[in-house]
């Protein structure tokens, strides 16, 4: 897995190629092994893949449409290339994955100490599901890009996926199209600080 870790890309152009159900179910399978806060397993799981598509980009076209006249976050506007983009990618890839979180509270809703405590551990167990998923990915020679901006169309894809909760992120998979170079890291110097006795 350490090479997985090496080689992983966010990958944003995919080949026309089918991807087996029994590789996504992998993935998903090692997501669902993360651990998580109280052993909670906060995340439900829809995945997008065939003629299924034509409706999960319909409700995108939708989003981006809405998020012209009337942003989702005020100071989006700015972001609706980016926005495009991904659309452009959800579009290639011949699966996407979302990631939902069930236990979270609709957007807007206030939180209380113990709810905004709660919504960070389970943040971070979703997390590390998703990173699970994209190792995963990479190790069975597929591609991935974690999606985080699915806020542009995010109204429309909780009514669409109708689950409980709230979307969190979603991942395109498939085969590669493409052999990114990795991105520059920060200097371990800069990060790390060591605290000895």
């Amino acid at each position: 897995m350490i090479q997985a870790i090496t080689d992983r890309r966010s990958i944003r152009k995919y080949q026309e190629r089918f991807v087996p159900k029994s590789m996504i179910e992998e993935i998903i399978r090692a997501g669902m092994l993360a651990p998580s806060a109280k052993n909670r397993q906060p995340w439900k799981i829809v995945v997008v893949t065939g003629g299924a598509k034509e409706g999960m980009l319909a409700v995108l076209s939708e989003g981006l449409e809405r998020e012209r006249k009337e942003p989702f976050l005020a100071e989006s506007a700015g972001y609706l290339d980016g926005a495009e983009y991904t659309f452009s990618i959800m579009r290639q890839a011949p699966a996407v994955i979302f990631i939902i979180n069930p236990l979270a509270k609709k957007f807007g809703s206030p939180l209380s100490e113990e709810e905004r405590i709660a919504e960070i551990c389970n943040t971070q167990s979703i997390g590390a599901a998703i990173e699970n998923m994209i190792l995963t990915a990479t190790d069975l020679g597929l591609g991935s890009l974690w999606i985080c901006d699915t806020f542009f169309a995010q109204k429309e894809l909780d009514r669409w996926l109708n689950a409980e909760g709230e979307l969190f992120a979603a991942l395109a998979i498939g085969y590669a199209a493409e052999a990114p170079n990795a991105r520059p890291r920060k200097d371990e110097k800069d990060i790390i600080e060591w605290r000895e006795c």
